[in-house]
């Protein structure tokens, strides 16, 4: 279902024609490159974490990986992935399709710096086998993020 809550929140907006369905898995940023026809960098990766018993996301560019002293001095806590088998229960999208759009109420969604180096990215859309193109002021204004944030590992 959660392509279809994608769906509806993009219908009748600019990104409703931008949405993607693949004919193979888009899962991974390696496999979401590929199918895309992309380089994996402008896959726009989104994490799951919780903050005590707070999920949020951070969007990150493809490449980057989190950098624990940064994500610490930002949130002031250790960097703790949800667990696979609990992301959907709290984000609303399962591993694979997880994105900032149409996510469960309370999750707060931050975007990090490594994503301004790209006029388009590629977010998941909310399946393995779906994005949707996307630029960075469509990301911030569909994604209802709260901030723009440096907490990835300089490459």
């Amino acid at each position: 279902m959660s392509f279809e809550n994608v769906e509806a929140v993009f219908k009748g907006t600019e990104l409703e024609s931008q949405l993607i369905v693949c004919e193979e898995s888009s899962a991974t940023v390696e496999l979401a490159a590929k199918a895309l026809q992309t380089e994996a960098d402008q896959i726009a990766k989104t994490l799951s974490f919780l903050i005590e018993d707070k999920p949020i996301l951070i969007v990150v560019s493809g490449c980057s990986k989190i950098d624990n002293r940064k994500y610490r001095d930002f949130f002031h806590v250790k960097a703790k992935m949800i667990p696979f088998d609990e992301v959907e229960k709290y984000i609303g999208h399962a591993p694979g399709g997880v994105c900032p759009f149409a996510v469960n109420a309370g999750v707060d969604v931050y975007l990090d710096e490594s994503l301004k180096k790209y006029d388009v990215v590629f977010p998941a859309a909310g399946s393995g086998n779906t994005a949707v193109r996307t630029t960075i002021e469509q990301l911030e204004r569909f994604s209802g993020f709260c901030q723009w944030v440096d907490v990835v590992k300089c490459e």
